[in-house]
């Protein structure tokens, strides 16, 4: 590393980059030890041949061949601290430069490499309390990128950018790290292999009994075959014995003596096999007590871990009804029905409608309404003026006198507590759409109006329509990708699943330019397309499929499908993918939410690319939490612009300077520069008033499931059971949703009926297709995917709705 590159991160000066062995000479660098000339034996920095060789995980001595004999003197800054020869244990440890970011750029830390794990800390003082990150090797990828860089990175959720003093040190830690990636690969290959047998369930302990008494009722009957063929042989040997005292031709003779040598033969073998299964028996009874011990262990272990949890659950659900009871008024309180406040209505969640075999579920009977929560209310969530007018038939009268007028408050969600172990505790490693769950669990908009919600921050992309630099625009489509993440953070409820068919649309053409239509084009897998277009020279479109997986502690979300964003004056075409979110504290414990992986913007067109990392949550960081980093590059690699910020506040967009080295090479931009060139792409809007009271909506979501005229009859505004849900009426919404889901199972049948009789006729026949999509490849991903066919907009303007299908 040159001088300059140095200054303004650990200090100026030569002493801060001198190699460990006093500087290298004419010989080319050895990894046994530091050394001087290639001619000149080692340099006064070098300790014993040995110690050197064991630091490293070299060879032997430095270049000359004779290592001097003596204590090493301390490392220069930037160097190595030493090796596993130390008292720590470790296999090595030391100072390295890490990248932190584009205001600190590289900044010094102590590492330690010890037991397959990389960690590292502010100073080697700080390895006794606070450790500021882990990687683990067994899965890691260890690249070198220059003379003293290399990266180690575990497939994107952690990435190390790291940089030794000389290039005889980051040889000494990339051989000592493959050293140790290779040892830990091994650990967890025999670790995997051990844990396959020793992990087995209560079924196969079943299982394994059966067989053995099968195995066991199988050697008695082969026994007796034993006993009986052991007879008839006898027997048989015998009349052959008396045949061959006769007097018969001595062709005769020869023939009975190999008959009399096959039946002895035949004799031996069945005793054989016999002896065979006796001792594969044996065998198996002996190891059967170790699996059974071994079972019973673990199934010990799985009754005290699920005791242990539904006690937390009951001591969690206690104290969260104790709090309750102290700060809310309770729901009986006389008065309280037609009071001017909101009422608290009953309201979440929805049962799966997804599963291979059996598609729906009845919610368990665990759901005690309380009679004074009357679902038949006359007082308005709107005005607080008592009315006999059902709140449907309010908000339908509202929006006839003002279409214009969005709606700002929704009836408030209830306080209502449900414990959850007792749905959860069968449901640990299964699909979430396999998962059967009340309605309780939603929030009251369906998944095509999540998806919808991508666009709050559609002003972002009418910007980047205007930017005439492509990676200007590329900075702004980043910043529209992260804000789309923005409502999750408190969004701890479930959308509904859609029903195959079902669409939703949103026309903002005339406030703000763009309308937006979305469809469930598939039941299995569910998956949801969606297609935006704005006057303002854009499209967004994408297909998206959720998968999920309920893991015990945590709920894993993994959308899939491809987002493109085109732009229609330069044609510039962005394509890029959403990340995993992760729902924690599922059992016990205040909900919440993170985002984490990486995503990959491309510009088809010029090339250009825009890596976001959304960095997990972890205890022990002192970064700032929901943190969000990003650069954007050329086709060359070479970085314009870098991104910082929380998906759940704002981002901002620096840009990067070059500035030239010493050594001719390119060094980061300085903090103070990157501060000069700080631009703001996106700030998150504040939350409505009493948000906390409606599921955390923000001012979009609070309007999309009001009710409009004129949209489509399989519209998610026209779903019963999700509109019944949101004016708290949960018994008939549950009622209204177990309907629709029998309804949906009697047109699977139905399909699946016709399709099985016109395979049999060798008829043709077309499965089902969606109606305002059409799935086609994709010119620029080569994917399979949905693609909007027009004609929605048209049908809309005719109120031409002959073609759609009766969903609700």
């Amino acid at each position: 590393m040159a001088a300059t590159e140095l200054r303004g991160v650990v200090g100026p000066g030569p002493a801060a980059i001198a190699a460990p062995g006093g500087g290298g000479g004419a010989g080319p660098p050895v990894v046994g030890g530091g050394g001087g000339r290639g001619d000149a034996g080692p340099g006064p920095g070098v300790a014993s041949g040995t110690v050197a060789a064991a630091a490293a995980g070299g060879p032997g001595p430095g270049a000359g061949g004779v290592a001097a004999a003596g204590p090493a003197p301390a490392p220069p800054a930037g160097g190595s601290g030493g090796s596993g020869a130390g008292g720590s244990g470790s296999a090595r440890e030391g100072w390295l430069f890490k990248w932190t970011n584009y205001i600190k750029g590289y900044q010094r830390r102590w590492f330690v490499l010890s037991n397959g794990l990389l960690s590292y800390y502010r100073s080697k003082a700080e390895m006794r309390h606070t450790c500021r990150g882990t990687i683990n090797l067994a899965t890691a990828n260890i690249t070198v990128e220059d003379s003293c860089n290399f990266i180690i990175s575990n497939g994107g959720a952690q990435t190390y950018h790291l940089k030794a003093s000389s290039e005889v040190e980051r040889q000494r830690w990339v051989t000592a790290l493959e050293l140790a990636k290779a040892k830990a690969v091994k650990m967890l290959a025999e670790s995997d292999e051990s844990g396959d047998e020793e992990s087995v369930s209560q079924t196969d302990k079943t299982e394994l009994q059966n067989t053995l008494r099968t195995l066991s009722s199988k050697v008695e009957d082969l026994s007796t075959c034993n006993d009986l063929i052991a007879k008839h042989g006898t027997a048989l040997q015998r009349s052959l014995s008396e045949l061959e005292s006769l007097k018969l031709p001595a062709e005769s003779n020869e023939k009975i003596k190999q008959v009399n040598e096959r039946a002895t033969l035949f004799r031996i073998t069945s005793n054989a096999m016999i002896n065979a299964c006796r001792d594969f028996l044996m065998l198996a009874q002996t190891h059967s007590k170790k699996w059974q011990k071994s079972l019973q262990y673990e199934r010990d272990q799985r009754i005290r871990l699920e005791e242990t949890l539904e006690q937390l659950a009951k001591q969690h659900n206690h104290l969260e009804r104790a709090f309750r009871g102290a700060t809310v008024l309770p729901a009986n309180t006389p008065g309280s029905a037609g009071s001017g406040k909101d009422q608290c209505c009953p309201g979440k969640g929805d049962m799966s409608d997804e599963d291979d075999e059996n598609e729906f579920f009845d919610a368990p009977e665990i759901i005690t309404m309380p009679e004074n929560l009357g679902h038949k209310r006359t007082g308005s969530n709107i005005s607080g003026a008592s009315s006999d007018i059902s709140l449907d038939e309010q908000y339908k009268h509202q929006l006839e006198e003002t279409k214009k007028e969005k709606r700002t408050r929704i009836p408030y969600k209830p306080n209502y507590s449900l414990n959850l172990w007792s749905i959860m505790k069968n449901c640990i490693g299964k699909e979430l759409s396999k998962i059967p769950m009340p309605v309780n669990f939603n929030e009251p908009l369906s998944m095509l109006q999540r998806l919808t919600e991508d666009l709050e921050y559609h002003e972002l992309l009418d910007r980047a329509a205007k930017c005439e630099n492509s990676l200007e625009q590329l900075c702004y489509v980043a910043a529209f990708t992260v804000s789309s993440y923005s409502t999750t953070v408190f969004r701890t409820s479930k959308p509904f699943n859609p029903l195959l068919g079902e669409t939703f649309e949103l026309d903002r053409l005339e406030e703000n330019g763009y309308r937006s239509l979305c469809e469930q084009v598939s039941h299995h897998p569910p998956a949801a397309a969606h297609h935006a277009e704005s006057k303002n020279g854009w499209t967004l479109r994408q297909e998206i499929k959720i998968t999920s997986k309920f893991r015990g502690k945590y709920l894993s979300i993994m959308p899939l499908g491809t987002i493109h964003c085109i732009f229609h004056a330069t044609g510039h075409h962005y394509t890029w993918k959403k990340v995993t979110t992760t729902v924690h504290n599922i059992i016990v414990g205040k909900l919440w939410i993170d985002q984490s992986g990486e995503i990959d913007i491309i510009n088809h067109k010029t090339g250009d690319k825009c890596n976001l990392k959304f960095v997990p949550y972890s205890y022990f960081s002192r970064d700032v939490a929901r943190k969000v980093t990003g650069e954007v590059t050329d086709p060359s690699g070479k970085v314009h612009f870098a991104l910082l910020g929380t998906w759940d506040e704002k981002m901002d967009c620096f840009k990067v300077q070059p500035a030239t080295g010493d050594n001719g090479g390119d060094a980061r931009q300085r903090g103070h520069e990157a501060e000069e060139s700080r631009v703001t792409l996106w700030k998150r809007n504040p939350l409505p008033k009493n948000a906390e009271n409606m599921y955390y909506f923000s001012e979009l979501a609070l309007t999309l499931n009001a009710w409009e005229g004129g949209t489509a009859p399989t519209d998610s505004r026209l779903r019963p059971d999700q509109r019944l849900m949101e004016n708290g009426r949960w018994d008939e919404a549950n009622a209204e949703k177990q309907r629709l889901e029998e309804k949906q199972r009697l047109s699977r049948k139905k399909r699946e009926a016709e399709a099985m009789k016109a395979s049999e006729d060798g008829t043709p026949y077309d499965p089902y297709k969606a109606l305002w999509f059409e799935r086609k490849k994709d010119p620029v991903t080569k994917e399979l995917t949905h693609i909007y066919r027009g004609e929605y907009w048209d049908c809309k303007e005719k109120q031409d709705w002959n073609s759609c299908p009766d969903i609700f």
